[in-house]
């Protein structure tokens, strides 16, 4: 039962990693990469659809992303989307792609944007603890219920502390690449 509540613990928690690590990864920095536009849904014939299902995107140069829709009729309707999306970049469209070319971050911008990280990961921790505390109550509550000894409980806390612990690390090991990344010009 324990073994349950552990495993189910740690899915959890890699869960909030992976969902930490996907949101960065949509954070601009100064170099370009197409899950910068992740995030972005098309109106496409009166249905929203992420773009990843309308063109492909590639990231021909450092500091170039390029849209090839698969049906050019819907070119326009990327573009406005991109335009909408707020991300700062200005779509150039030719008629057969979309080009989107990422300017140079200044280092201020580039500060606010390790800042944006690491609330990122802050927020990572906050869910992981908020688990830890559900994870302890559990344990707690099979004691109480007389499922577990005291000692068997006592080993457990432990074991979710360990298993927090871990995973706490991994998100300022993820914190510290993306900053790395983000102020390296």
């Amino acid at each position: 039962m324990v073994e349950e509540v552990l495993e189910e613990l740690h899915q959890s928690m890699s869960d909030t990693v992976g969902a930490i690590k996907r949101e960065m990864s949509r954070l601009r920095t100064g170099r370009a990469n197409p899950s910068v536009l992740d995030g972005v849904r098309v109106d496409y014939y009166g249905t929203t659809t992420p773009l990843s299902q309308l063109a492909g995107v590639s990231a021909p140069e450092p500091r170039l992303l390029v849209v090839k829709p698969w049906d050019n009729s819907a070119i326009g309707d990327i573009e406005k989307a991109l335009l909408e999306a707020n991300l700062g970049l200005t779509p150039q469209n030719d008629g057969e792609v979309i080009r989107l070319t990422i300017p140079v971050i200044t280092e201020e911008r580039r500060r606010d944007f390790a800042k944006q990280a690491w609330e990122m990961v802050e927020q990572g921790k906050v869910s992981i603890r908020n688990k830890r505390r559900d994870g302890n109550d559990l344990m707690k509550a099979m004691e109480k219920d007389g499922d577990i000894s005291e000692d068997d409980c006592r080993r457990a806390l432990d074991r979710v502390q360990k298993v927090t612990d871990e995973f706490t690390q991994k998100l300022d090991e993820l914190g510290k690449a993306k900053e790395e990344e983000i102020l390296s010009v």
